[in-house]
């Protein structure tokens, strides 16, 4: 029985009855012993591929399986940042599509993700950021990606809170997106989830992987908490668990795992309606519908699993913020975070076959993976579905770093949020 569609009608109907005509958004059943595709990972590029899954390619026996509940990780703990002005092409190009197909999310899965292209500002703090944004904006024109190089005057007008004139690293001017923006996260995972459900897809949560099982160098199926599920294609998409899901299958991964931290302050009255980066300080800011300041900085020097934040991280991208932004001296924290990414050392991601048939992976986005979740999950379905990737993800094989072909947007952009 297909769901019922969100719609102005809907929610007046249930108004007048009390909200109790309400279905559950997704089904939650027990799995079943086999599927065509198996996903490991209810985030938001597992679901995404899910969907892209059955939308593109008509393939809809699939389960995807989560180890915690749907979205508990990256997909709910990040700052949600949505631009695509990169400076390498396979970048821009799966960014930009990505971009593109969250403007339109909202009534492709019928669910309000609160896309908001309120535009992306990343600031040049130094003359060397002020040549390598130019140069990038040079390559988005060449992208067919709309940005533009802005001078001092037009942050200040953008953002009014901001100090231009700072006695270390006065604002010099900005690349400027101006349909980059947000997404509500919660929601992204929610709209894929049930669209998924929608389909006939099994999304099963509380379901640990413990054996990815082989036979003759294919892959079979996977052992659970739940028992045992086979499959006849598996796709691993849980970010930070890349490795270890990897190892389970039989081969390893270039990449390693990191904390990624963020807060938020006490929410206040609307002040910022655009989002900017600080690299050369190395924060990020913007606010949410809430009120609140979102703040974020750069992943920890240290490999670990943790999900909590840590005091000196607080320390350092509070300090490089206040000087851009003297106001927010006088807020209050009111939450802190951190969440596991996976770190390639191009700093790009990998979507990709792997030694073991019929297995394929999806890994590797870093710091950068909400802004990707559409146009990563068309990519690997296209992947998944044919066998070889298609041109989003041509780029992003395994192979590339035993053949030497970086995709290094760490150096080329200054940082890879």
């Amino acid at each position: 029985m297909p769901l019922k569609r969100y719609s102005v009608f809907a929610v007046a109907r249930e108004a007048l009855r009390f909200h109790t005509g309400w279905e559950r958004a997704w089904r939650s059943p027990e799995p079943k012993k086999k599927y065509d595709v198996v996903i490991v990972g209810a985030g938001g590029h597992g679901l995404a591929t899910a969907y892209w899954l059955g939308k593109n390619h008509g393939i809809r026996n699939v389960a995807v399986i989560e180890k915690g509940w749907l979205g508990g990780g990256n997909t709910g703990r990040n700052t949600t940042i949505i631009r695509s002005n990169y400076l390498q092409d396979p970048s821009a190009a799966i960014y930009e599509k990505s971009r593109s197909l969250y403007e339109t999310m909202s009534q492709d899965v019928n669910y309000n993700i609160m896309f908001s292209p309120r535009g992306v500002m990343m600031l040049a703090q130094t003359q060397h950021e002020v040549r390598g944004f130019q140069r990038t904006a040079h390559a988005n024109a060449l992208q067919g990606v709309a940005t533009e190089y802005v001078g001092p005057d037009r942050v200040k007008e953008l953002c009014p809170i901001i100090n231009i004139d700072g006695p270390r690293y006065p604002v010099l001017g900005a690349l400027w997106q101006a349909r980059g923006g947000t997404a509500r996260h919660d929601a992204v995972a929610w709209g894929y989830a049930r669209a998924c459900s929608d389909m006939g897809m099994d999304i099963i949560q509380q379901c640990e992987v413990t054996a990815i099982r082989r036979e003759n160098g294919k892959v079979a199926g996977v052992s659970t908490t739940k028992g045992e599920i086979d499959c006849a294609k598996l796709g691993i998409v849980v970010a930070g668990h890349s490795g270890v899901l990897a190892e389970m299958a039989g081969f390893r991964l270039p990449l390693e795992s990191v904390a990624l931290q963020a807060l938020v302050s006490e929410p206040i009255k609307p002040c910022m309606d655009v989002v900017v980066m600080a690299n050369t300080v190395h924060g990020y800011m913007s606010q949410s519908d809430k009120g609140e300041m979102v703040i974020g900085g750069g992943a920890d020097g240290y490999n670990n699993y943790t999900q909590r934040g840590s005091f000196h991280h607080i320390e350092e991208t509070v300090r490089a913020l206040i000087e851009t932004f003297p106001m927010i001296s006088r807020l209050k924290m009111l939450r802190q975070w951190g969440g596991i990414v996976d770190m390639t050392g191009d700093r790009s991601p990998i979507i990709s076959k792997t030694p073991l048939e019929n297995c394929f992976v999806n890994c590797g986005w870093g710091t950068g993976g909400f802004k990707a979740i559409p146009g990563s999950g068309w990519a690997m379905a296209e992947l998944m579905a044919q066998g070889e990737p298609g041109p989003l993800a041509a780029a992003f094989t395994m192979n590339r770093f035993r053949e030497g072909r970086f995709i290094d947007e760490s150096v080329a952009a200054g940082v890879a949020h």
